[in-house]
């Protein structure tokens, strides 16, 4: 086992500062499709700095560009932990805004493992990461990222909380239809996920896939900013909490369709492949929107 839980959820936070320029969000927000229009206005707030607005999951890759310095891992390695990349797969994501994300700035980045559930053959890793403004101190974002580590289970732990996936049962109030590039995994790794399952065929395919897939945090801005587009005015600084379960890989290129159920001030959503018949891409997923 390449676990040590005691270790793992009794090691101090990492603290690191984390910098970001408004072409770190240009290329973030080109990497999950936007700018496709480059002359409709509603296109170019994300594309062009005048005016420039910020997508609230770019607080997942801040930072973390290729620009950063940072090398490419060749696996989840940290206290108590240590995956090879081939054995790692991103299961979940929750993010919550505490403030908007500005189009250039510091952060300090606290990062800790906040739990470790057994899944029996496998185990289920939860990554959390809060931010804070590192020139006054008030907090910009809170994020957990779920990590199944494949052959890691079996050690008596606890199998973490039950989640059911529910749906209205209605109708979608809209569906919401977003289309990626051919090249948008290539694009996209250049804000911080160099994995070469992206984009390496032959890597691809070791790990069973036809060729390289989209990367689920790629899958989760198209999302995020389609229902910003479509549902919010345009506004990004609606979304207060966004949390989804990654259900199935998608290749660039194809089609996500987005069921939105509104109840108040939460959005219930799921994302799905046309191309494949409706394959599920993103479930068990929910938006807090402020009004």
């Amino acid at each position: 086992m390449s676990i040590d839980v005691n270790v793992a959820l009794t090691t101090e936070p990492a603290v690191r500062e984390a910098s970001w320029t408004e072409r770190d969000v240009l290329l973030y927000h080109l990497g999950v499709g936007a700018g496709g229009n480059a002359v409709d206005p509603a296109e170019l707030r994300w594309v062009y700095e005048k005016n420039m607005r910020v997508l609230p999951t770019f607080a997942l890759v801040a930072g973390q560009g290729i620009s950063s310095g940072s090398a490419p891992s060749a696996g989840l390695t940290m206290p108590g932990i240590d995956v090879d990349l081939r054995k790692i797969l991103h299961g979940g994501q929750t993010l919550t805004v505490h403030a908007p994300i500005p189009s250039s700035g510091t952060a300090r980045v606290s990062s800790r493992v906040a739990d470790v559930w057994d899944k029996g053959k496998a185990a289920v890793i939860v990554l959390e990461q809060t931010a804070t403004d590192s020139d006054d101190g008030h907090p910009l974002w809170t994020t957990g990222m779920q990590i199944w580590a494949r052959d890691e289970g079996g050690f008596g732990g606890s199998p973490g909380p039950e989640s059911v996936a529910t749906l209205p049962e209605r109708k979608p109030d809209t569906v919401l239809t977003s289309r990626t590039g051919t090249g948008q995994a290539l694009l996209y790794r250049l804000s911080g996920d160099m994995n070469p399952l992206h984009a390496d065929p032959q890597f691809a395919s070791a790990a069973g896939f036809d060729r390289p897939i989209l990367h689920g945090l790629a899958s989760y801005g198209v999302v995020c900013k389609a229902v910003v587009d479509g549902m919010l005015d345009g506004d990004p600084t609606r979304v207060r909490t966004y949390s989804v379960r990654f259900a199935g890989s998608l290749y660039p290129g194809e089609t996500i369709d987005i069921a939105t159920w509104r109840e108040g001030d939460v959005l219930t959503l799921r994302a799905t492949c046309p191309e494949r018949n409706g394959q599920p891409v993103l479930t068990h997923a929910t938006m807090e929107v402020r009004p």
